[in-house]
């Protein structure tokens, strides 16, 4: 089969038949592959006969990409929908985060037309903080839309599919593709050893003592680096090696372009900045660099001092940095370059390899651990082949290469995770059903309490808990049967405890959260009624039981628009850690921030925390910044105000485009107070702008 001029692999080819037949299909690829395709025919097809289709992702920046690519291709028939931004809302083709297609369902928006929805990504339904979205949109999704769901490869991936076909009342066809169209080579990196096989690399760590360093005879310990002689050299402790010498030999191998992942924002740019001092050359060619010249002037236009003398020299030579801190705008710049290849050496953070398609000759990996919000932890298979999978360009390279940057001394606490890599054993996906208080509310006041048993019923979590509990019933089966044998009856009781626990767990924990609103106030002794509690939840799904409390607590009433807005950045994000603010905050902001901590603290707010696992933000320092782009300064004066090591505009973009998501909420919440409506919506349209705009 041909599409779009490009043969296609059978597995595609068995995706779109399936699509063809109407079925829903659940396509299981290595990064890499060509998994899009299949998302880009039913696009199209879906066009062509006058129906909806929607594209959702779990990252804006994949979002605003996929938005990007069918603008090109099908005009103003695209629109884009999140909660930053909407174009074209009544498009046909329309692309939006995970999380707003779920609140559409939820609130029974009617959506007749829709043909089908694209879920990139799939697997992110076992992420602890929004996975649980994932598992509800496929719920709530009408059985009559076929699902194009997107993966990685799952280890547990038929269980997966009968879980979402037992979902849908449909099998669904699943398709996987083991094979790389350009496969992988893998190898590792040292000073002492070059570039090396794995193989190879073991036999020289074997050799040379397993990376421990040399003991000197005859001397004591703290005397072993000093004095002079024949063994000098033998004394010094071995050199670390470092990102200049990963590009010293790439270069010399000729395994540019590449990318180079580390776990550190600051480090992107500490190596891409370190790079441009130490090379002397240039590593594209003149026409390139013509190009590369006439790109970056075009942007310092619009740029303006983002766009420094210092980063221009650098993406002059072909190097750059990319992380979720960056300017949303020079975030967009590097994309631009590296897609037209005028970059040839990246250093990047996770963030590069989540769904967005930018291959490289070479992917580089620094280290193999990474902070996962609580503790530095090994990269888990999924997040290593992502990355890797990134190394190979299609119709360009006959291999991929992936490079671990790793010294002797380091092998023995890497190896088994090596080994796991090399095996390609993939975790599976686990869910992570925990209904948010805002589905909570929806849901009572949606559905009668038998239908939302039903939807509970559906999770991923609970199919899991249901086949456990089938495994314990037929184990006390088995057990009963020997009446004769006390301790056999006894066990068969316990396991039949536990398979009633297991059954009824998820709609438990459902019952549990709704006593817990009942006991603070938010819904009457009847869970149907509503009070004003509740009737805000039902609007907020930011910061949830903080802001309801700040609502109840009237901290939004009587504030200007600036300080209102300082207020909602102050509870939607943080600034990184290290960052210092030169400020000090004027004194109402003060007193301000001293009774936002107090509700912060307070126990509706600690234990609705307890209860779901996820916390809330609060950075009094964000209500000064907040305030200053309502005011209208713009972001480079807001910049002056704290000190970093590394670019946070990203990071202030974000949480501004946040707090007026927020803004948008609470507008529906005071939706009965003309004056406080017309506020906020005012509010909206001030903050909606220059970075805050920007497709990134």
């Amino acid at each position: 089969m041909n599409y779009r001029g490009l043969e296609l692999d059978p597995f595609q080819v068995q995706a779109i038949d399936a699509l063809r037949e109407g079925r829903s299909v659940l396509v299981a690829a290595p990064t890499g592959t060509g998994k899009t395709i299949i998302a880009d025919w039913i696009v199209e097809e879906a066009l062509e006969q006058g129906k909806q289709v929607i594209y959702t992702a779990p990252i804006k920046a994949l979002s605003n990409q996929k938005f990007r690519d069918y603008t090109r291709l099908y005009g103003d028939r695209v629109g884009l929908v999140t909660g930053d931004l909407v174009i074209r809302r009544d498009a046909p083709c329309l692309v939006m985060t995970t999380e707003i297609l779920r609140n559409i369902l939820l609130t029974g928006e009617s959506l007749p037309d829709l043909r089908a929805v694209i879920v990139d990504e799939i697997h992110f339904l076992d992420d602890r903080e929004r996975g649980t979205v994932w598992e509800e949109l496929l719920i709530y999704l009408p059985t009559t839309v076929q699902i194009v769901g997107l993966s990685a490869t799952l280890s547990n991936l038929n269980e997966f599919a009968s879980w979402l076909g037992q979902v849908r009342g449909a099998p669904l066809e699943v398709v996987v593709e083991k094979v790389r169209a350009v496969p992988l080579t893998f190898r590792y990196l040292s000073v002492e050893t070059g570039l090396v096989t794995p193989e190879q690399y073991e036999v020289q760590w074997k050799r040379k003592g397993r990376g421990k360093e040399p003991a000197v005879r005859g001397r004591h310990k703290r005397d072993r680096f000093k004095g002079r002689g024949r063994n000098r050299k033998e004394r010094r402790p071995r050199r670390k090696t470092g990102h200049i010498d990963v590009f010293r030999v790439l270069e010399e191998a000729d395994l540019l372009p590449y990318l180079y992942f580390v776990f550190s924002r600051r480090d992107t740019e500490i190596c891409a900045r370190a790079l441009g001092r130490q090379i002397k050359h240039r590593l594209v060619s003149e026409e390139d660099q013509r190009r590369l010249d006439s790109l970056l002037d075009r942007a310092a236009a619009d740029l303006g001092p983002a766009l420094d003398q210092e980063l221009r020299s650098l993406y002059r030579r072909g190097i750059a940095f990319h992380h979720a801190g960056l300017h949303v705008s020079l975030k967009a710049l590097v994309e631009e370059l590296y897609e037209a290849r005028l970059i040839k050496v990246l250093y990047c953070t996770s963030t590069f390899a989540l769904g967005i398609n930018m291959p490289a000759r070479t992917v580089v990996f620094d280290g193999l651990k990474k902070y996962d919000g609580r503790a530095m932890t090994p990269l888990r298979t999924r997040q290593f082949m992502q990355k890797a999978g990134r190394a190979g360009r299609r119709g360009m390279d006959d291999e991929g290469h992936v490079i671990i940057r790793m010294d002797l001394s380091e092998f023995e606490m890497y190896k088994p995770h090596l080994a796991r890599y090399a095996k390609g054993e993939t975790e599976p996906v686990r869910s992570s059903f925990s209904l948010s208080w805002n589905s909570i509310v929806n849901l009572l006041e949606a559905y009668e309490p038998e239908r939302i048993r039903k939807i509970v019923d559906k999770s991923f979590l609970n199919w899991h808990l249901a086949k456990q509990a089938e495994r314990h019933l037929k184990r006390a089966e088995d057990l009963s049967e020997d009446r004769r044998n006390r301790r056999s009856q006894k066990e068969a009781h316990r396991l039949r405890r536990r398979a009633a626990r297991a059954e009824d767990r998820c709609w438990l924990e459902f019952e549990e959260k709704v006593s817990y609103l009942q006991g603070i106030g938010y819904l009457g002794e009847d869970p149907s009624t509503f009070n004003a509690g509740a009737k805000a939840l039902k609007h907020v799904q930011i910061s949830e039981m903080l802001v309801c409390e700040m609502f109840l607590q009237g901290i939004f009433e009587n504030l200007d628009p600036s300080q209102l807005f300082g207020v909602l950045c102050s509870v939607t994000n943080e600034l990184p850690r290290k960052v210092q603010t030169n400020f000090r905050s004027r004194g109402d902001d003060r007193a301000l921030a001293r009774l936002i901590k107090q509700i912060r603290h307070s126990d509706p707010v600690l234990d609705a925390e307890e209860m779901t696992g996820l916390q809330y933000d609060f950075d009094p320092n964000l209500i000064t910044l907040g305030r200053a782009w309502a005011d209208g300064d713009s972001l480079q004066d807001i910049l002056m105000m704290i000190h970093s090591e590394t670019d946070v505009s990203g990071d202030l973009i974000t949480g501004f485009r946040r707090a007026k998501d927020l803004a948008g909420q609470l507008r529906d919440v005071y939706r009965d107070l003309p004056d406080q409506v017309e506020m906020l919506q005012t509010l909206i349209r001030t903050v909606r702008r220059d970075e805050v705009e920007v497709v990134d």
